[in-house]
């Protein structure tokens, strides 16, 4: 899952960036609301973490100029973050349609499971956790089993297959897959997933019965499946 992060004080950003990442998420982060407003017009998004106070352009109207676009974009959710934790300015955020306000100064345990709760929310009545044979993906804790034990993956592993598991027997085009696991930043082109691909593949070969396989789909993309016991 993609996060926008939009935060302009460096060191904030920087841990913030780091602690997300480290829970299995792909972030991206914009330091002035410019440059987050033009992120939000033509990028997707599983929540939104948005500072109020920003150079360029208030968070506010970030706020109020991604509502007001409509379409899947427009829902995406915002979890507001900031020092403005005033009751008139906690009122405008949420009339605004922001999700959820944290002001600052704030525990990492309490915005990691409020970022949860609304990354849940967003998923409406999808699985919380989704079956490939003996894989699980529980979606609340973060975490892959394979045949009932922990599942050890990069983050870029992780996102791949959280990608694929929780569209399990439907093909997965290699762009939408570059889309989930790379930040905009990255220095990375599109044939890097097949690496990471090839390394989750390694992990998932266990010769059991059970076993989940990737199967790659010339011109299509790639299907997570459980593999054909014959």
């Amino acid at each position: 899952m993609r996060i926008l992060l939009v935060e302009d004080h460096t060191e904030l950003q920087r841990w913030l960036a780091k602690a997300l990442r480290d829970a299995h998420l792909t972030v991206e982060c914009a330091d002035n609301g410019a440059d987050a407003d033009a992120l939000l017009h033509t990028q997707e998004y599983a929540l939104v973490i948005l500072d109020l106070t920003l150079p360029r352009m208030d968070g506010l109207d970030v706020l109020k100029r991604l509502r007001a676009r409509g379409g899947p974009r427009g829902k995406t959710p915002v979890l507001i973050l900031t020092a403005r934790g005033g009751l008139e300015d906690r009122v405008q955020g949420l009339n605004l349609g922001a999700d959820d306000y944290l002001a600052k100064p704030f525990e990492l345990v309490e915005l990691e499971a409020r970022v949860k709760a609304l990354l849940r929310r967003g998923q409406g009545n999808e699985a919380l956790v989704y079956h490939c044979g003996e894989l699980a993906f529980d979606t609340v804790a973060r975490a892959f089993t394979y045949y009932g034990a922990p599942l050890a993956l990069t983050p870029r592993e992780h996102a791949v297959l959280e990608a694929l598991i929780t569209r399990s027997g439907r093909a997965v085009a290699k762009e939408k897959l570059f889309d989930e696991v790379f930040a905009l930043a990255d220095d990375a082109n599109l044939d890097a997933i097949e690496l990471y691909i090839h390394r989750v593949r390694k992990k998932l070969d266990s010769g059991q019965p059970g076993a989940a396989a990737i199967s790659t789909l010339r011109g299509i993309g790639y299907l997570l499946q459980p593999r054909d016991p014959a």
